[in-house]
């Protein structure tokens, strides 16, 4: 246990303000063109990523071109080579990014900024204040997460170099009388921890005013301060590893971890965390390796330097139509580009482990969250003309809208792909077949596409595959080899199974927020995502009438073109039955004791997730007497 006198508690700290003053979008320049922190070579990274995006989409749209070029290009053909071009260069992106991460894997490189686990814990200079901001969340189940955590930090025999504070945006007098009980016994179980609790009166800017009121009036006394979300879970390790790395690099303004997807008891849970775990360190070690000191920042699990923050992470408020203008919600993509504008590093270590955080238990959840996401990413298209941006972070922000527009282009591909052979009364041998129709255009080059295509977009689930056979841990983390490979192609199906509900909600999605509908702001469901069949009919009776209508028109028309639309049509038409098969958690339960879909986490469990769950558990039992 840590040796510092106790602190005073229940009481706010004396206040100690930094000036946090609003950014503009339209004055502003780049400072530091070449940070000390940043890796060396990063032009030559960043040309390798972008050439091999670049040479792989113009071979593609090549080929398409010269399918569609006999007899000329008409609307519709033109059409579908302005959509086709943009999703598959999206697609070769991810790949290069993801071959680069691979090969980093499998090199093993040290971590960035000197973390190394293996190596003694670094001496604290200064104090860290730990930020949990929370919005009408469950409470015993975020106190319990807390207490984990700061009995953690204990162990490192530095828990008093980090003070926490609850940041409360609750509304519910309910919840807030329960996180006072809640605060209160936390205080009562750590008594060598500095512990603060504020509710604001005015939650204006949501989730990133709760974080800018803290730093305005508390920042100048904590050099750095690390937030939390509410299902977040980090080691002290991690913690004392993050703020020592801070403390050694002058020029670094956010550290970003690679949280951790656990707990998952649902069938979706355990897929999501599945593919986290074995896809995730690929993709994440691509972008570190060729984003460099412009790294990301996704909001949470992250280090921060408090006088970087205050001086460029002031956000201003957006103008424009609705729901375009006001306040900026998905906040952290524009703190990260306001940060390295001022010449600040941002770095992403996602070779650090001790980070981790629980995702959505069905996909109905998931769909929610992210109807929120698409209108704060949609919302950069008014930040990516903003003055004095580096261009990497550009690009993170054209990145986030593009992967809301990847949906609608999808569903336009697949469409006018259809469209195009039916325009021109070309059937199959047997009947209509989009398939048959371009192959007896020329056989060879549509096969080419269609398989370079296929082998880009399924390149990054191989090479998670074969790093987690590299790593004996990893491997036997995952289940094994065989277990691994089967977790792999059931996750294939369903994720292909459920792609056309995606695609469609998001869809929708994209048509509501451009038609001003504001998505509100709501706690997150963190539970077992239990839904009754009339909750799944009204969710998914869109989709359901949808996949069926198009059903019977394929037929009408062609049952070749029924077989070719037959993924679309069973994935939209089957929602209801895949997504309560999905959300179930005794089928989730039941995988786990077969170790399919099984984690590196779950077979060894951190000592801080089974003291969060055990806490959870003691927390949970008295909720019902207690609310007499």
């Amino acid at each position: 246990m840590s040796q510092a006198a106790p602190p005073q508690r229940g009481v706010l700290p004396p206040e100690c303000p930094i000036a946090m003053p609003v950014q503009s979008l339209r004055e502003g320049d780049l400072v530091g063109a070449r940070l000390p922190s940043a890796p060396r070579g990063m032009a030559w990274r960043r040309a390798a990523i972008l050439g091999l995006t670049g040479s792989l989409t113009v071979l593609a749209a090549y080929q398409i071109w010269w399918l569609l070029r006999i007899g000329g290009i008409d609307v519709l053909e033109g059409l579908l080579l302005a959509v086709f071009v943009p999703l598959f260069a999206w697609i070769a992106q991810s790949f290069a990014s993801s071959l680069a991460g691979f090969a980093m894997v499998l090199l093993r490189r040290p971590a960035r900024l000197g973390i190394d686990p293996q190596t003694p814990l670094p001496a604290l200079g200064a104090r860290t204040a730990l930020l949990m901001p929370t919005y009408n969340e469950h409470p015993e189940r975020l106190f319990a997460g807390l207490q984990a955590i700061c009995e953690s930090l204990d162990e490192t025999g530095q828990g008093d170099r980090f003070d926490l504070f609850v940041l409360s945006d609750t509304r519910d007098a309910g919840i807030h009388a329960r996180e006072l009980q809640a605060f209160s016994r936390l205080r009562a179980q750590c008594p060598g921890t500095r512990l603060y609790y504020r509710r604001r009166d005015d939650n204006r800017e949501r989730k990133a005013g709760n974080i800018a009121d803290w730093v305005r009036r508390w920042g100048g006394g904590y050099p750095k301060f690390l937030i939390l979300d509410a299902d977040s879970l980090m080691t002290g390790d991690t913690l004392v590893r993050l703020a020592g790395a801070m403390e050694r690099h002058d020029d670094v303004a956010l550290i970003q971890t690679l949280p951790v997807i656990v707990n998952g008891t649902t069938m979706f849970a355990r897929m999501q965390q599945f593919s986290g775990r074995m896809y995730g360190p690929v993709i994440a070690q691509g972008v570190a390796w060729w984003h460099g000191a412009e790294s990301n920042y996704w909001g949470h699990n992250a280090m921060i330097r408090s006088a970087a923050f205050a001086a460029h992470g002031g956000l201003p408020e957006l103008h424009g139509p609705s729901p375009f203008r006001g306040t900026v919600l998905s906040h952290d993509f524009v703190e990260a580009a306001l940060l390295r504008r001022g010449g600040w590093a941002l770095h992403m270590v996602p070779t650090l482990e001790g980070s981790y955080e629980e995702g959505p238990p069905t996909l109905t959840d998931m769909l929610i969250r992210d109807r929120r996401w698409c209108q704060g990413n949609l919302q950069h298209g008014g930040v990516l003309p903003a003055r004095g941006l580096h261009w990497v972070n550009r690009w993170h922000l054209l990145i986030g809208i593009g992967h809301y527009l990847t949906a609608p282009l999808w569903a336009m591909l697949i469409l006018v792909g259809i469209a195009v052979p039916l325009q021109h009364g070309m059937p199959g041998v047997d009947g209509f077949s989009a398939a048959g129709y371009w192959m007896a255009i020329d056989d060879g080059r549509f096969l080419g596409v269609f398989a370079l295509t296929m082998a880009l977009l399924f390149a990054p689930k191989v090479f998670g595959y074969v790093a987690t056979l590299s790593d004996a841990r990893m491997r036997r983390g995952c289940g094994g080899a065989l277990r691994g490979l089967v977790s792999l192609l059931i996750e294939n199906v369903l994720a292909a199974l459920m792609a056309p509900v995606t695609m469609y909600v998001q869809s929708r999605g994209v048509a509501e927020v451009l038609a001003g509908r504001d998505s509100g702001w709501d706690a997150q469901q963190r539970d077992d995502g239990r839904q009754t069949y009339a909750e799944l009919w009204r969710s998914y009776r869109g989709t359901t009438v949808l996949g069926i209508g198009m059903g019977i028109v394929a037929w009408w028309l062609s049952p070749g073109l029924a077989l070719w639309m037959s993924p679309m049509i069973v994935g939209l038409a089957g929602s209801i039955p895949i997504v309560r098969l999905t959300s179930s958690r005794g089928l989730g339960l039941a995988m786990r004791r077969a170790r399919l879909f099984a984690t590196p986490e779950e077979a060894a469990p951190p000592r801080v997730l089974l003291r969060a769950s055990e806490l959870r558990a003691q927390a949970d039992a008295p909720l019902a007497p207690r609310a007499d």
